[in-house]
Formats: structure tokens, sequence, C-alpha cells
């Protein structure tokens, strides 16, 4: 029997320190995230970083925290339940991180009867961050305690037809009535290293500006070159002119050369530069969270309004939007005739 296995990032349980220390500790000490040695990354999540990040990290849970709870849990509850409604073999959802486990997700399709899995990161672009640590730990799990299930891994989709259809369409319903002078494309960034490591020839991915636009297998994998090409076709169905779109990278941490130019920096030199009216698209993400919510529609916002904008509009994700959810719907009808 076929099923289905959304996977999405996680949260804490509430925004206080206490919950979120604990779910940092467990985002922040995989390898695939910091990966660096155990003992170093230890001593850097342990020993600087869980001092003083879970109290700063709770007030901006705090910010966005609504009465059902975790905007990203409660956006991607209420997708699943769009999803499972519109196809007939069951489907789970769980979180790469936080209570909602991958195990109690496979759990649940096991107790359904569920032999054959498709495995779907929520993630349109791929990265060893979210990508390789859902599908490493959950063949882990799959191997400990589910012997008798297959997987099917869902490659990136961040070029799939229908995806970027619901993407642009999504956009472009948000942006109606609002006259705007840049949109810009803003990618959860990634230290370049990454891009290195996940480099299938070992040579290709240079990041100087060209590698990305140069046919190499390394594109199936390159984090970079995915988000560049979300964006291209995004535009090119939007018929949106050079120069009224760029595309950036947020949420860096300190200490690493990470992916540029940086989100913040470019906002708020904007104002300067005549763009007085920004819409702002997060398509490395599906449902709107912490990343998207506070560091974009708040703090970006506020940035942006304080450097001489105007105004700001931050575009929210795909989320439970009927489309977005049809078009999941049509891969695991695809999954199944398989």
């Amino acid at each position: 029997m076929k099923g289905v296995l959304l996977v999405n990032l996680g949260s804490p349980e509430s925004p206080t320190a206490k919950d979120v220390k604990p779910y940092l500790d467990e985002f922040l000490m995989d390898k695939y995230v910091i990966d660096v040695p155990f003992l170093l990354r230890a001593l850097l999540v342990r020993g600087i970083i869980l001092q003083t990040r879970p109290k700063k990290s709770a007030e901006a849970y705090a910010r966005i925290w609504t009465s059902e709870g975790s905007p990203l849990i409660v956006i991607s509850k209420k997708m699943h339940q769009k999803v499972q409604q519109l196809v007939d073999v069951p489907v789970a959802l769980a979180m790469r991180y936080g209570t909602m486990t991958i195990q109690k997700g496979l759990q649940e399709l096991k107790d359904q009867g569920v032999t054959e899995v498709m495995l779907l990161p929520l993630y349109p672009q791929h990265a060893m961050a979210s990508t390789t640590t859902i599908v490493v730990l959950a063949e882990e799990l799959r191997q400990k305690h589910f012997p008798e299930m297959t997987f099917t891994n869902v490659p990136a989709f961040y070029n799939k037809p229908d995806f970027i259809q619901a993407l642009a369409n999504s956009i472009k319903k948000h942006l109606e009535g609002f006259d705007y002078d840049h949109l810009l494309f803003s990618y959860h960034g990634i230290p370049k290293r990454h891009i290195r490591k996940t480099d299938v020839t070992k040579l290709h991915c240079t990041i100087d500006g060209s590698c990305c636009n140069t046919p190499s297998p390394a594109h199936e994998f390159c984090y970079r070159h995915q988000c560049y090409e979300t964006t291209k076709q995004v535009v090119k169905l939007l018929g949106i002119p050079e120069g009224k779109y760029s595309q950036t990278f947020q949420s860096r941490l300190a200490g690493d050369k990470w992916l540029t130019p940086y989100t913040d920096v470019e906002i708020n030199k904007m104002p300067a530069q005549g763009i007085k009216k920004l819409a702002v698209v997060t398509p490395a993400f599906v449902a709107d969270c912490l990343e998207t919510l506070e560091e974009i529609a708040m703090e970006a916002n506020e940035q942006f309004l304080h450097h001489g904008g105007e105004e700001f509009m931050a575009i929210p994700c795909l989320n439970d939007e009927d489309e977005w959810c049809g078009v999941v719907a049509n891969w695991i009808e695809d999954f199944k005739r398989k």
C-alpha cells in the first residue's frame, strides 16, 4: 500500500526560552546544518550560541505566534488536510525538528498499512541543511524501525512547471493593486561551503557568477543555481522586466562566508536608489514561518521604512492555497500510478 510523508522544518513548542533552547539544540547540532566536527559543533552551539540565542529567538517567535500556535505548524497542518482530502492514499505530516517527528509520521503511515512511502521534503530547492538531513534521517529510521517500507524520495521541485505556475499565480494575485517599484526574491542563505560540498563534480561550483548559468550535473543539488532558476522562471511567466526585480539571501549566521547579496543590506540601500515601493517574496519556503513573518514582514519592513521607503509588501508563501495543494495532490497521483 502506498502513502505519503510531507516533511517541513519544525518549531519550538512555545515562544519561550525554555522551549526554544532544546529546539535550537536539536537544529544546530545537526551535522548537516553546522557541518563541522562534533566537538567543535558542541562548543559552538552549547558553549556559545545556546547561552544567549534562545532568549532572543523566543522574543522573535513571540512576535509571530498565534492563538492556534506556531504559524509554520498551523499552516502545514492546514495544507496537509487539504491535500489529504484530494487523494485517496494516506498522507502524514512530520517535522525534521521538534515533537512532530519523522518517526511518528512513518509510524502513522505504518499503522494504516503503508509499505511504499513517497517522501516529500517541503523545500523547493535542494540544500544539505534542509533536504539532505530529512532524507538521511528518514532512511536511518526506515532501516531501524520500518524495514518493510520502501521510499521514493521526491527531488527538489524548484523548476517543476506546475510549482512555478502556482508560485507565479500567487505572486500575481498578491501584487494586484500594489504599484511596486521593485520585486525582491529573498531566499534563505546557506554557507558557501555547503554549495561546494554538494557539488557532485567537485569542480563546477566556483560561485563566481557564471557557474550557475553553465549547464552541469552539479545543478541537481546546487541550492544557488536552483534559487536563480526559480526566480528566472517566475519572472519570465510574470513578464517582469530586467531592473524591476533582483535576488538576495537572508538569515545568515556570523563567522562564515554565506551566499550574497544579503537581503537586509540590499533592502536598506533601496530607498536611496529610488525604490520607494518594495514587494518581497520568499520562494525558498512553502509555508510562512519565523524567517518570512518576523525577519521579512516585520524586521525588513521596519528597516525599509526607516531608510526612506514608503510602502512595503511581504508576499505570503504558498501556504495552503488551493492551487498549491492541488499541485501536491497531482504529484501524489503520479506516484500512486507508478
